[in-house]
């Protein structure tokens, strides 16, 4: 049964590396995400699972320790999810999907982790298809609620790209009232409202974390959990949201 969640954006620009001179401006979201982990940590889960959007090639399962990198950002930093197994502890000793490079939501998402020292649980990541239709996440979401006694879900994904003039797509003028919506379904933890959630709209507008989010609606039902809006904000033009569930 789902026992907590965490919801962050997945910028590559959370990482100060990668945003270089631009990384004080996001300051308060890693703060925000930082005490989002604690939640999750609290909870003592048996299992945490990490969820992000994905390309064709990051979808699927996603082992610890599997490796992700922000080389193609620019920057020279690698990342794990998680410490690293005794499956994959040594350089080309992985197999099957360990040897996978991580998606860059699960990539950011392993960064956060790095920095909160996660140990509270193993853990493991999915990468969801933007495509992926609101039935088929809630039934994934469900399967992972069932995996253990005790699971923690870590989701990444962010709102609208469509905020302003400057966004990754441009201004539309649907964009501040579907990410407020999405701000008070996280907020209130809210299944029904997520589960609502428009995914042509949300494809329209760029809204990289509608599946994972729908993932997260999926896990809840029935857990009867509340929830806490920890930040939201739209830096870039970009719509980011922090909330926990517990």
């Amino acid at each position: 049964m789902l026992v907590a969640a965490a919801v962050c954006p997945c910028p590559p620009l959370l990482v100060p590396e990668v945003a270089a001179g631009a990384a004080p401006e996001l300051d308060a979201a890693r703060a925000a995400c930082t005490d989002a982990i604690g939640v999750l940590a609290a909870a003592r889960p048996d299992r945490l699972v990490v969820v992000g959007p994905a390309e064709l090639s990051g979808r699927g399962p996603h082992p610890q320790g599997a490796r992700g990198s922000f080389r193609g950002f620019g920057v020279d930093l690698d990342v794990r999810l998680g410490p690293a197994t005794g499956d994959d502890a040594g350089e080309g000793e992985a197999g099957g999907s360990a040897e996978r490079e991580l998606p860059p939501s699960l990539a950011v998402a392993a960064w956060l982790l790095g920095r909160t020292r996660w140990s509270a649980a193993p853990l493991e990541g999915l990468g969801v298809g933007e495509p992926l239709a609101a039935e088929r996440c809630v039934q994934v979401g469900g399967e992972i609620g069932a995996r253990a006694d005790r699971v923690a879900l870590l989701v990444m994904g962010d709102a609208s790209a469509c905020r302003t003039l400057k966004a990754p797509g441009y201004l539309d003028e649907r964009a501040a009232g579907f990410d407020a919506t999405v701000a008070r379904a996280l907020g209130a933890a809210d299944v029904a409202a997520l589960k609502a959630l428009d995914a042509q709209l949300a494809h329209e507008l760029q809204a990289a974390g509608r599946a994972p989010w729908q993932v997260l609606a999926g896990a809840a039902e029935g857990a009867a959990l509340s929830g806490e809006l920890l930040y939201e904000d739209a830096p870039y033009g970009v719509g980011y949201v922090v909330a926990t569930w517990s």
